[in-house]
């Protein structure tokens, strides 16, 4: 069984602003705008350009736009100053000129260079016109890379749990939407029975590292594939993989997993796409089931396109399906309470890269494209 921990990697930080790091910044700027005909400057971080390739800090900017502290009579907007946001690489899409999954949901609409970029955040509300919020409680929802969100009606945004007591970042993380993606995945998608044998990929990534945990808890034989040896060793010797390998130093991955999984794969949870799925499939028992739930090799490379052989789909009967946390929020409250009790009993971890400060986000965005994080990475705004 495994111990409880959240390891946590932290950058130096860089020189926020005061009010960043003054808990009665909010109070100090509600009394200087009084003096600046009641308006504060919001920073916020933008694309400088459309992005068609590999990011990197350079594509990005830092600009600031007027907000008022304050929500306007009759409005239920609600102000949240941002304490975490999340850093996710589906948000390369948006950025590009034009990409197909921009005209599927809300959360993956186009970008525009000088626009602001919602992310998911925590954070905590400053002002409300929304009965529902009161000024101080802490909330996780669509915020964004900026210090400070105007939250519009209709937008997504919950309270947080008071009783759940754990770091306010696990609400981006195991117990935000990447723990419900690899739940959702794992279970609804996958529908797992003990004994089966599951590969992941992207394995110590912020979904992936959860995955293998939730099949390690359902009796099933996991192995991991990840980009250096350090990954590796934590896939197997923190996370309780069953065997982990480092795809990079594989010339032939299709043989790889064929040494990894002597007797054939029945479940694998594909967060990269490309040559990995290919190997996957061709190495899979029948009735197996594959969940896309991301393709970060193909971001940033339209060229690198999964062409899995049909002839292994159709007669061993496989299932490939994509999917989006979104679909699954009825079982949200499962996921909730069975992950809570995890963490509790020192079942699972959370592993967390944290950056800090919004200058930050740049650098933490295009490192998730080189494989620099370890966990699900963050950015830290700002302390309660």
């Amino acid at each position: 069984m495994l111990a409880m921990a959240s390891m946590v990697w932290r950058n130096p930080p860089s020189a926020p602003e005061p009010e960043v790091l003054l808990d009665e910044g909010w109070r100090i700027l509600s009394r200087t705008k009084r003096q600046n005909k009641g308006r504060m400057e919001n920073k916020y971080v933008t694309i400088k350009r459309f992005i068609d390739g590999l990011p990197s800090g350079l594509d990005f900017e830092l600009r600031s736009a007027p907000l008022t502290p304050a929500t306007p009579q009759g409005s239920e907007d609600v102000i949240v100053k941002n304490l975490f946001v999340s850093i996710d690489p589906y948000q390369i899409n948006r950025m590009k000129e034009y990409s197909s999954s921009q005209e599927t949901v809300e959360v993956a609409r186009r970008l525009l260079p000088g626009q602001r970029i919602d992310a998911f955040g925590v954070g905590r509300v400053v002002a409300s016109g929304n009965a529902e919020f009161k000024r101080d409680e802490l909330v996780a929802g669509m915020l964004g890379w900026e210090e400070y969100t105007v939250v519009r009606p209709g937008v997504m945004l919950t309270k947080i749990d008071s009783n759940l007591d754990f770091p306010l970042s696990y609400h981006l993380g195991i117990l935000g939407p990447s723990g419900l993606t690899a739940y959702a995945g794992f279970y609804d998608v996958c529908k797992p029975k003990k004994g089966e044998k599951v590969l992941v990929s992207a394995a110590c990534g912020s979904v992936g590292h959860l995955v293998g945990q939730f099949a390690k808890l359902s009796g099933c034989y996991v192995v991991g594939c990840a980009g250096s040896k350090k990954k590796v060793e934590l896939l197997k010797e923190k996370l309780g993989f069953d065997d982990a390998f480092n795809y990079k130093e594989e010339t032939d991955v299709k043989s790889a997993l064929k040494r990894y999984f002597p007797d054939g794969i029945d479940i694998y949870f594909d967060n990269v796409g490309a040559e990995m799925q290919e190997a996957a499939v061709a190495n899979m028992n029948a009735f197996g089931r594959v969940a896309v739930c991301g393709a970060i090799s193909r971001y940033t490379d339209a060229g690198k396109r999964a062409a899995p052989d049909m002839i292994d789909v159709i007669y061993k009967r496989i299932t490939i399906r994509g999917f989006l946390a979104y679909d699954h929020l009825s079982i949200y409250d499962d996921f909730i309470s069975a992950t809570s009790d995890h963490i509790r009993h020192g079942r699972m971890q959370s592993l967390e890269d944290i950056s800090q400060g919004l200058e930050s986000v740049p650098s933490a965005f295009a490192g998730l494209f080189r494989g620099d994080n370890v966990g699900k990475k963050l950015v830290q705004l700002a302390h309660i």
